[in-house]
């Protein structure tokens, strides 16, 4: 009898919904004390290895059922992980997904014949296209669930691989019996702008002058008045949602002048500019926003600046055993109202100052191994440049989950079996070439809807824009299903200097616009 059997005759046969939320806890916790074991056996080539893969991004709010599916299969690059003989991969998503896409990153694989690795590849979609998360969707229908378990060969080799970690993913791998990898969804306080905030102090990284778990514009306003006391040059504050993502919970606060202002008279008129805060998201409204921050509150910050910022973050991972490993540094490329949405980056960050954030992110790091954090996660940064060019560094944010930053490097990583050495700040392919990147899920333009899927792949083939195993570079492309409807896709440059992958970067964005205005060009009507 193995373990799982002897687990399950110890324990009474029950369902998700008959068990409270500390009954789930319980045996959350018992399901991840395997993950270790599943660690250890991963690349082992074990012809019964497996993972299942439920990119859900938890909370969702995407404008369309498109985007929220293109935002699921921006996962595809996990597809590379059948290079590995053996490995089954159980994709899930919200609706099916386009052959022709499939087949893209298929033919990425170095060195596997196309049909094998299908062969190992279970593509499930649920059927439903709206825009809630996809965990949710599971759930609703546990037949699909069972789908999913009987494609899994040995519960004891596998792992559920989700983009964010909630109660949902939690009750997914409940349901499915196989670990998660991924932190406990009740440590992601730890991950909210407060809870990050907290955790800088207590590690002593140095963070920008501010206050946390704010509810209400009052607060805000009196958490200003009191930053202001102890730093009148303050010209703008940054109100920012505890659970925002990318930027779109952010919030900007002009103060200029308002140390001219009667102290009397200070703290309303400090509320007032409150009420006049640039959004950073054009698709919130104000008492939206507020509502938000009085339901789940949220922090306010001073607004670093200086004559040179750049906004670089850092990506780790903590072990099952516990340890903590330096993975990649990056610099984010920004844009939006006020500069703070991410819309890409570049990589691996200027060394100028990637030891200056890699330092203080392994010691956040490993506080949070200490807490149970377990996979992937990343610490935002901004870096200012003084007059003499030396650097300062300032923790911003904690993403205790997968985020922009992670597709671009594990398909470089995938495609080359390189590593970042921290050290050097350089990223090594295992034969000491130097790779860069550039990377974006922003590649937008009304234009771009005139091509399809296959309009795409056909101006790839055409334009020598498809990635090269010989050389190691070019192009791959990610969230291609967004195209049509949208005008959007997103794509991943890598090339052997900052420059190249750069000039293809740019590259690839004039010829796509080119073809996409010759596409949607009218044609004569027929004689």
């Amino acid at each position: 009898m193995t373990s799982i059997e002897n687990e399950g005759s110890r324990l009474a046969l029950r369902t998700l919904s008959s068990l409270g939320a500390e009954e789930r806890n319980a045996r959350f916790r018992r399901l991840q004390e395997r993950m270790h074991a599943v660690w250890d056996s991963m690349k082992l080539d074990f012809d019964d290895e497996s993972v299942v893969v439920v990119p859900s991004v938890t909370p969702a709010g995407y404008s369309s059922g498109s985007l929220t599916q293109a935002y699921e299969e921006r996962f595809l690059f996990l597809l590379l992980l059948l290079r590995q003989p053996h490995l089954r991969m159980i994709y899930v998503t919200s609706m099916p997904i386009d052959p022709k896409i499939i087949e893209y990153y298929i033919a990425l694989l170095p060195g596997v014949i196309p049909s094998h690795a299908l062969a190992r590849l279970s593509l499930l979609p649920v059927g439903d296209a709206s825009v809630r998360p996809l965990s949710q969707k599971l759930l609703e229908r546990p037949r699909m669930l069972a789908r999913i378990a009987s494609r899994v060969p040995n519960r004891e080799r596998c792992h559920l691989i989700p983009y964010s970690t909630t109660e949902l993913e939690r009750d997914i791998a409940l349901s499915l019996g196989i670990p998660l990898y991924g932190s406990d969804p009740r440590l992601a306080s730890l991950g909210t702008k407060t809870g990050c905030r907290r955790l800088f102090g207590e590690v002593g990284v140095p963070h920008p002058l501010g206050a946390e778990d704010l509810h209400s514009l009052e607060d805000v306003a009196s958490a200003v008045d009191g930053m202001l006391a102890q730093r009148s040059a303050m010209s703008q504050v940054i109100v920012k949602l505890n659970d925002g993502v990318s930027g779109a919970g952010n919030a900007l606060v002009d103060l200029g002048g308002i140390m001219d202002v009667s102290p009397a008279d200070r703290r309303r008129a400090i509320l007032e500019r409150i009420g006049q805060m640039q959004l950073e998201s054009p698709h919130v409204e104000f008492g939206a926003y507020v509502a938000k921050l009085e339901a789940d509150g949220g922090i306010v910050e001073e607004r670093i600046t200086g004559g040179e910022l750049r906004s670089p973050s850092v990506q780790l991972r903590a072990r099952p055993d516990g340890t903590v490993e330096l993975l990649s540094t990056h610099d984010q490329l920004l844009g939006g109202a006020s500069g703070q949405s991410y819309l890409g980056c570049t990589f691996p960050a200027d060394p100028a100052y990637s030891r200056l954030i890699s330092e203080p992110a392994v010691t956040i790091g490993e506080r949070l191994a200490q807490e149970g954090v377990l996979g992937r996660f990343a610490v935002d940064f901004v870096v200012v440049r003084d007059a003499a060019g030396g650097w300062s560094a300032y923790a911003i944010e904690l993403n205790l989950r997968k985020g922009g930053t992670t597709h671009p490097f594990l398909t470089l990583q995938f495609l080359t079996d390189g590593t970042y050495d921290g050290a050097s700040g350089r990223y090594l392919t295992t034969g000491g070439a130097v790779k860069h990147l550039v990377a974006t899920d922003h590649l937008e333009a009304p234009e771009l809807r005139a091509l399809s899927v296959e309009d795409l792949f056909d101006v790839v083939a055409r334009h020598g824009l498809h990635f090269d195993q010989a050389h190691q570079s070019g192009i791959v492309f990610h969230m291609i299903s967004s195209l049509t409807e949208i005008g959007r896709v997103g794509m991943t440059a890598v090339g052997d200097t900052p420059e190249q992958a750069m000039d293809m970067y740019r590259r690839a964005d004039d010829v796509l616009l080119d073809e996409a205005r010759a596409a949607g060009r009218e044609r004569a009507l027929p004689v």
